[in-house]
């Protein structure tokens, strides 16, 4: 029996380290790379137009500003490596946040870009116009991306090239399955493109329904992770005006403390948000 325990604890212990010894191939990867994410994470925020190097920049400034922040304040080494750690994250979380944001608004537009499309194309305009008078007639949080795809294809009249683009601008997995039909039915023709287009509105407004109510339910999740997250840090700063604990902070035990407290407030807050994350759609048509 001991010797069954053994081997099951050396198989799960080989397992667990299997993606560091044994790692996926370049060729093998079926997902983007970082830089890919880091570009839709910052086109979906509204900044497509900011290199990725700038953000790089920045972060490093902020990881700076605050572990000087805290050296000034607290004077206590840990706290400046966890305040600079923060300081840096801080702008990748702002746009993954903004990100979300303009993700879950753009999920409630969708259906009524299909619908203007269907309309266009009953009356009798070519898909490259239909998409192009969106610029005018779309949801106001689409217009700027349209209107660039429109004086693309003005200037090159190539209306893959041009799709291919949209997407980047876009940069979201509804917008793409969209594109994506209409780039097959402009290369493979057919009469259908209307009756697809309405399905997929329809379940575009079903699915856009269903996940506002489950994010409504489970909202207290989030608020409750974040609280938990903010006050015991917010206590260890109100405890640090006093000189007698920050001394305390400043020893080998004081480090130990805030380096365990730093690892379970992350864990505790991953698997919180884990709890009540809902599946986002990969993009599946770069």
């Amino acid at each position: 029996m001991s010797l069954m325990l053994g081997a099951l604890l050396g198989l799960g212990v080989l397992l667990a380290f299997s993606p560091l010894l044994w790692p996926a191939r370049a060729g093998a990867r079926s997902g983007p790379g970082v830089g890919a994410r880091i570009r839709d994470e910052l086109a979906l925020a509204g900044l497509g137009g900011v290199p990725v190097p700038v953000v790089v920049a920045v972060a490093a400034l902020l990881t700076v500003v605050g572990g000087a922040l805290a050296q000034a304040v607290l004077a206590i080494p840990v706290l400046t490596v966890v305040a600079g750690v923060l300081g840096g994250a801080l702008l990748p979380l702002l746009v993954r946040a903004r990100a979300t944001r303009r993700r879950a608004a753009n999920r409630a537009v969708w259906p009524d870009v299909v619908d203007h499309l269907v309309a266009s194309v009953r009356a009798g305009m070519s898909l490259p116009e239909s998409v192009g008078a969106l610029a005018e007639l779309g949801p106001a949080a689409t217009r700027s991306a349209f209107a660039s795809f429109d004086d693309d294809y003005r200037r090159t009249g190539n209306f893959s090239l041009c799709l291919d683009r949209l997407k980047a601008l876009l940069a979201d997995p509804v917008a793409d399955r969209i594109l994506e039909t209409l780039r097959m039915a402009r290369e493979v023709g057919g009469s259908d493109v209307t009756a697809v287009l309405r399905g997929l509105a329809g379940y575009l407004r079903e699915d856009a329904a269903l996940r506002a109510e489950v994010v409504s339910r489970q909202s207290w999740i989030r608020n409750a992770a974040r609280l938990g997250v903010a006050a015991p840090w917010l206590l260890l700063i109100v405890l640090g005006s006093r000189r007698e604990t920050l001394v305390a902070y400043d020893s080998p035990a004081g480090t130990v403390l805030i380096i365990a407290g730093v690892v379970v407030t992350i864990v505790a807050y991953q698997a919180m948000i884990a709890l009540g994350r809902l599946p986002e759609e990969r993009r599946w048509f770069h």
